[in-house]
């Protein structure tokens, strides 16, 4: 087990998290600036506070149906229900802007049989197909604001520079397996590099094509059901932004999770108070409904997923093939005949 995961590292990032959030209630109690603020937490409408809840739920259960659908749609659902919960956690609790998750279930795959290769290709892809969604979320919104069928108050540089930076990106991925190093004159590990990441770029592809509902359903709603808690959140203290306002401000802020701080705290929260704000929000709502968020977004992850990395590890104790059923079917894409590309994606 890496040692960033062992009981002791993992302790010690709750109590720098949970140092973090005692910081942060007393300076939300005591600063006087931020009075406003307090008054919107004690008018909280509690249905709305409870649907929030409910919504991140969806969005992590959405998370464990994508991470079963991309790797292998033949591992138990309690075994990827373990790998996927604990992979939240990670995410969480270290500081690593997200890869600490993948490093995880890359070890839990590996010691339940699936084969290595496998797990790096779709690695890349998993990755690739759930932050897609946040760019072609930028696409959309930023097409909506400048045609005027998405309500909002974005001015044309804030609605037209986001969707066209998220259209260069998206371009970029679907460009990698052309242009990154595979010729001979390339280092060795650079080229074995390249090739896994060219690799995993088209399973994304090939995944998405196949139109596996626990690919596109789950990445899907892991984004929609998070949007959808911070859009109650702002219900429950206050009045949302409008649509159009509101998606592009939650894709820009969440940038700020890649920041390497435990659970992002304080990047992500920044980042989407600061999105809001620069969007029309008033600051008072944007805080507000971030902090609250990010309570369930947080807390929520790290309870459940730290249960399940107990279980986990108890789980890889006893059955270190609980992924192995999967081996046959792993092999790489191979182009361009189509048969194999079908039976690639059943994997």
């Amino acid at each position: 087990m890496p040692d960033a995961l062992s009981p002791r590292h993992l302790a010690q990032r709750v109590a720098q998290i949970a140092a973090l959030v005692i910081v942060a209630v007393l300076l939300l109690a005591t600063l006087p600036g931020l009075s406003e603020v307090r008054d919107r937490f004690s008018d909280a409408r509690g249905g709305w506070v409870a649907a929030a809840l409910l919504l991140e739920v969806g969005s992590i259960v959405s998370f464990v149906v994508v991470f079963r659908g991309v790797f292998c749609v033949r591992m138990p659902w309690g075994f990827s229900a373990q790998v996927g919960l604990s992979e939240q956690a990670a995410n969480v609790l270290l500081p690593a802007g997200g890869a600490g998750g993948l490093a995880l279930g890359a070890w839990a795959l590996n010691r339940a049989g699936m084969s290595s290769g496998h797990i790096a290709r779709r690695t890349v892809a998993f990755f690739l197909i759930t932050s897609s969604t946040n760019f072609i979320v930028a696409v959309l919104a930023g097409i909506g604001l400048l045609t005027g069928i998405l309500p909002g108050e974005a001015t044309f540089a804030l609605a037209a520079v986001p969707a066209g930076l998220a259209v260069l990106t998206i371009s970029i991925v679907l460009l990698l397996p052309r242009v990154l190093p595979a010729g001979s004159g390339a280092d060795g590990k650079v080229r074995r590099a390249a090739a896994t990441v060219a690799e995993g770029v088209r399973d994304a592809g090939a995944l998405v094509r196949s139109g596996r509902p626990s690919v596109i359903g789950g990445a899907a709603g892991y984004l929609a059901f998070d949007m959808a808690a911070l859009f109650a959140a702002f219900h429950a203290f206050g009045h949302a932004p409008a649509a159009g306002d509101f998606l592009l401000a939650y894709v820009i802020g969440q940038l700020g999770g890649l920041v390497p701080l435990p659970g992002g705290v304080g990047g992500t929260d920044g980042g989407l108070v600061a999105a809001l704000a620069l969007y029309g929000t008033p600051l008072a709502s944007a805080t507000a409904a971030v902090l609250a968020y990010r309570a369930f977004q947080l807390g929520l992850p790290a309870l459940t997923g730290t249960v399940a990395f107990g279980r986990l590890r108890h789980t890889l104790s006893r059955d270190t093939r609980a992924a192995a059923g999967c081996e046959p079917l792993a092999a790489p894409l191979r182009q361009p005949a189509a048969a194999p590309v079908a039976q690639h994606v059943a994997a």
